[in-house]
């Protein structure tokens, strides 16, 4: 049976591109609390289904593949999310694909969780044993230790587990930033790869702002 989690971002899901999606009317058409629906709104954007903008409110957007997560190591989510490696250091270096809140049934995560994706959750440790041997590492949320029995499977598998005492939804925010600003550097890098070295030379700062339509 689907939990009301489930059932809230299905329903985001079937929604049309562009609807407005508010905490009130979802908790009302589903009949759910205001805020198990606002928890699943927030996990709906951080899976990239919803954009909420000032003034506009929560809107429905196209799903959009995380384009440069892949350049996000495991090390790296340790220092995002100040977070202690439990098991699997030799790990460390590879890079992620995905990373999924595990706030659902088990069954429902099956078709989420992959090879080298970060399973984010809290003190289930059925889901951080199924997240390590799908292949996937594991970051625990809420300050959580976990048992010795996982930590060896994270060692055999090569796959760290991490916790961290920030709450599930400031980790998702924290990595989803460190997403962003890796778009950003990453843009303002091709930009400066493709500048003839002597047009560098000329532009000078004044230049530079006028063409910014800065005063």
């Amino acid at each position: 049976m689907e939990t009301k989690h489930e059932q809230i971002i299905k329903y985001i899901e079937n929604l049309e591109i562009g609807s407005k999606i508010s905490v009130r009317q979802t908790a009302k058409a589903l009949q759910v609390s205001e805020g198990t629906a606002y928890r699943a709104i927030k996990d709906a954007e951080t899976q990239g289904l919803v954009s909420t903008a000032e003034r506009v409110g929560t809107i429905r957007i196209e799903q959009k593949v995380q384009e440069s997560i892949e350049k996000l190591s495991f090390d790296s989510v340790v220092n995002i999310v100040d977070g202690q490696v439990l098991g699997g250091k030799a790990g460390l270096s590879r890079t992620l694909n995905h990373f999924v809140i595990g706030a659902m049934e088990m069954d429902a995560m099956k078709r989420y969780i992959g090879a080298n994706d970060l399973m984010i959750v809290g003190n289930r440790e059925s889901v951080q044993e199924y997240a390590l041997k799908e292949g996937a590492a594991v970051l625990i949320t809420g300050g959580f230790n976990t048992s010795e029995r996982i930590k060896r499977l994270a060692d055999q598998t090569g796959l760290p587990v991490i916790s961290t005492s920030y709450d599930t939804f400031t980790v998702a925010a924290k990595i989803n930033r460190a997403i962003y600003d890796q778009l950003i550097k990453k843009e303002i890098v091709h930009v400066s790869d493709i500048m003839i070295p002597s047009l560098r030379r000329s532009l000078s700062l004044p230049t530079m702002r006028r063409n910014a339509g800065m005063s």
